[in-house]
């Protein structure tokens, strides 16, 4: 088990602790953390109650928009529920902060592992996030063959559930990575040519255009 789950009581707190933190000016209903987190409802209430206790977190009103179709018409219904935020007077935000940085429960070999499955992969490189390089375009670029999607997709979620951030990312089919990279693509270009990390790289070409 990681040692932040045993520090902190559970991979949920962990977890909802780093959503608080790396989106500090978001106001979460509960419905949106059990979203994010992929976390039963309940749990996601018993932690809301240790960290307001804590003084982690603040409640403050949203107002929710639902969507209903009447009568072959959509009606939008608006209602005030609970929400919470980061509280920026707790004390110790910068030191939780660098704590969680420092010890992000994926590390290479994982995001090599979970990317794998989607198709034939070739390339993998992070940036942004995974290096704390908030200039970055993306977070994930991959470059493969046969991509699966939705695969993708759901795996993406499930990163973004562990590391309580949204995750940026890019894929490509090889032949049209290959394009770009002739044809220096301005996206291609902002990811290679800044900090970035290969974790995998079995293509047939160089990174970087001769032209």
């Amino acid at each position: 088990m990681d040692t932040l789950n045993i520090l902190f009581g559970g991979v949920e707190k962990v977890r909802m602790i780093r959503l608080f933190l790396f989106n500090s000016e978001i106001t979460f209903d509960i419905l949106s953390i059990c979203e994010k987190l992929k976390i039963e409802k309940r749990i996601a209430e018993r932690e809301i109650v240790i960290l307001l206790k804590a003084n982690l977190i603040k409640k403050e009103k949203v107002v929710k928009i639902v969507s209903k179709k009447v009568r072959g018409k959509i009606k939008e219904k608006k209602f005030n529920v609970n929400g919470y935020i980061l509280n920026n007077d707790f004390p110790y935000i910068f030191h939780l902060k660098q704590l969680l940085i420092n010890s992000q429960n994926l590390n290479k070999s994982d995001i090599v592992k979970k990317l794998s499955n989607v198709g034939k992969i070739k390339l993998i490189i992070i940036s942004g996030v995974f290096i704390e390089n908030n200039e970055s375009r993306v977070d994930i670029l991959l470059v493969g063959n046969n991509i699966k999607k939705g695969s993708l997709g759901n795996i993406i979620k499930s990163m973004e559930a562990e590391l309580g951030r949204d995750i940026s990312y890019a894929f490509f089919e090889t032949p049209d990575f290959q394009y770009r990279i002739e044809m220096c693509d301005k996206l291609v270009r902002d990811i290679i040519d800044y900090p970035h990390s290969i974790l995998l790289n079995k293509l047939p070409f160089p990174l970087i255009s001769n032209k």
